[in-house]
């Protein structure tokens, strides 16, 4: 078990780790799938999902609006067909519908009775702007993909929570969903990391590329975590 009085801030995914974005994924996949008479499972869309986003986040740095255009595109070339424009715009468009998960609130409430808490994440500026009310908390930062010019797992983005944040790794604990995006290049930091196992039609991995990697705490939520680290 994690000693939390090393702890000053904890830092949080958003996508995945606090908001259901596979629901969000799903839901818009299968329709755009549908529509041009293909089908696939969940296990598969999200294994492609994974491939295709960080094929997308490769080379020169582009925004993520751009980056889920381009998974839609790709999901087309894959299944043969040419999505619409609309339906190319539908899934960074339906970011702003991604739900918080049950006990994402909560959670988040609690556990900044103990610490500082900040977003450290994949995403635009714009599109975390209409994902932040749903969060329930005034994070001390929120530290973006566009605000770095990368994407995660590059350490150009844990580097700029850094900077940003002020205060030496080792009193910094990273909390994602991801293996891929979060735990490796956080621990390769020198950042203790907790693992949000979320349910998943694709279990263990999600919508993300699968690696292996030995976080130093896993939990199934984040109820579970503000119940380790924050006292009644």
């Amino acid at each position: 078990m994690l000693d939390f009085n090393r702890f000053e801030i904890l830092t949080f995914d958003c996508y995945g780790t606090l908001i259901n974005w596979e629901e969000g994924i799903l839901r818009c996949l299968h329709r755009v799938l549908a529509a041009h008479g293909k089908d696939a499972d969940d296990i598969t869309i999200l294994q492609h999902y994974g491939d295709f986003e960080a094929c997308a986040e490769q080379g020169e740095y582009r925004c993520y609006r751009e980056v889920l255009q381009s998974v839609v595109r790709q999901f087309g070339e894959q299944s043969g067909f040419t999505p619409t424009n609309q339906e190319v715009r539908s899934l960074p468009e339906s970011l702003a519908e991604w739900k918080p998960w049950p006990d994402t609130v909560t959670a988040l409430r609690e556990l900044q009775r103990r610490f500082r808490l900040v977003i450290v994440s994949n995403v635009d500026d714009d599109l975390f702007a209409a994902t932040r009310p749903q969060l329930g908390v005034e994070f001390d930062r929120i530290i973006t993909a566009q605000q770095a010019g990368a994407y995660k797992p590059s350490l150009k983005v844990f580097e700029l929570a850094l900077s940003r944040i002020g205060v030496p790794a080792h009193r910094v604990l990273h909390v994602g969903q991801s293996l891929y995006h979060d735990v490796i290049p956080a621990q390769s930091l020198g950042l203790a990391t907790v693992w949000v196992n979320r349910p998943s039609a694709r279990t263990g991995v999600g919508a993300v590329k699968a690696v292996e990697a030995h976080p130093d705490l896993q939990v199934s939520s984040l109820a579970d975590l503000a119940a380790a680290c924050v006292p009644p």
